[in-house]
């Protein structure tokens, strides 16, 4: 059974205004049962096309659920994705008001930044290597618009996979200069390790996981463009954050990059 466009509509408004109002909603997994992923994406994309008529620009994409363990907690056995808006980006080390944030969480993190559109059907890992132009360590702040994070896979979907804003580093890195795989990631919170994990907790590999988001956007019309940023997923489990905080990333081969977040 399909979700009607009223529904559809309907529930990507109410996530909108707890976006706006600050103030979270209950869990809408059961308004989008008979329509399952297909429908949360559904209320994804029509946040989306709002957005974008409002004049917000995209940026590139987020990678989420790339670890195993996070898919079996939701049930789930492939990764999701949402839209990242250059509103969105905040420059290393920058304060960020916690105003602009819901319940965050933070997440250390591969981004690839293509030189290349990535339009074509039948992409292979080569396509996607050929595209990439650098790569940046980079620190995902996730939030959810559902109340105490309680949440499933068709929350966290139509809740644009549960973005919040990201933090790039500074210093371009060429895919042949890092082993992706064994390529460690240590997060700290004032100087204290607070999560750690490498490059094979991403789908094996985060270029996997590029690969896997490469295919996607070319099955839903939405292919990756010259420019996109590619959040590739979390290397390391994501940590909540305080008043005060300043989180720092460090990933060998790609150096490091800074959250700081306002009291």
């Amino acid at each position: 059974m399909t979700l009607s466009n009223s529904e559809i509509e309907g529930l990507a408004s109410r996530l909108r205004n707890a976006a706006e109002t600050g103030v979270a909603i209950a869990p809408i997994r059961d308004e989008l049962a008979d329509g399952g992923v297909a429908a949360a994406y559904a209320v994804q994309n029509a946040n989306t096309k709002y957005y974008l008529k409002k004049g917000r620009r995209l940026s590139g994409r987020k990678i989420g659920l790339t670890s195993k363990a996070v898919q079996k907690q939701l049930g789930v056995d492939s990764p999701d994705f949402g839209m990242l808006y250059a509103d969105m980006e905040i420059p290393d080390g920058e304060e960020i008001a916690l105003s602009r944030l819901m319940q965050p969480k933070v997440e250390g993190e591969i981004t690839l930044v293509l030189g290349k559109d990535l339009d074509h059907e039948q992409l292979t890992l080569t396509d996607v290597m050929s595209a990439v132009a650098y790569a940046l360590p980079s620190i995902e702040i996730v939030g959810s618009r559902i109340e105490n994070w309680n949440i499933r896979l068709l929350d966290t979907v139509a809740d644009n996979a549960s973005s919040g804003l990201y933090v790039l580093g500074g210093r371009p890195t060429k895919l042949d200069e890092v082993d992706w795989r064994l390529c460690g990631m240590v997060m700290e919170r004032r100087g204290e390790q607070v999560s750690f994990g490498a490059g094979a907790a991403c789908l094996g590999n985060p270029l996997n996981a590029a690969l896997w988001l490469a295919r996607t956007m070319v099955e839903v019309g939405s292919p990756l463009k010259a420019g996109d940023a590619i959040m590739t997923g979390a290397l390391g489990p994501m940590v909540t954050v305080a008043p005060g905080d300043v989180i720092e990333v460090r990933i060998n081969g790609l150096g490091s990059v800074r959250a700081n977040f306002g009291r």
